[in-house]
């Protein structure tokens, strides 16, 4: 087996990158703590809404703006507004759990990831 696979002829396959491995892993971190901010924070009846509800409606949002093939292509800068409201979303939830510093953390390397890509995206 040669290690360089010769392409197939009609499929065209993106390149995958460091970089969107990182951003696949925020946003997993993104719909994991959503979850566990809705389950761990609030009383039982909404806790079960809550911890179901708030990270199937990011993956919704993500699938209908933000995946590699979205359903609705939106301009660039509506793009990151969308995502970035993600972001936002996902650090006021580590706030109100009592850990600043994750939610620090995570909205450094979510927006850097974020604003490195759009820059890949727009250039």
């Amino acid at each position: 087996m040669s290690p360089d696979p010769a392409p197939v002829p009609g499929v065209d396959r993106p390149n995958l990158t460091a970089l969107d491995v990182v951003r696949s892993i925020v946003l997993v971190i993104a719909v994991g703590t959503l979850a566990l901010w809705g389950f761990a924070t609030w009383p039982l009846p909404w806790n079960i809404v809550l911890g179901i509800g708030a990270p199937v409606i990011v993956i919704l949002i993500w699938a209908l703006f933000l995946s590699p093939r979205p359903v609705l292509r939106l301009h660039p800068f509506l793009r990151a507004a969308v995502e970035l409201l993600i972001y936002v979303g996902v650090t006021i939830a580590w706030w109100l759990m009592d850990q600043p510093f994750i939610g620090i953390a995570f909205a450094v390397v979510a927006v850097g990831t974020g604003v490195v890509s759009g820059r890949r995206r727009i250039a």
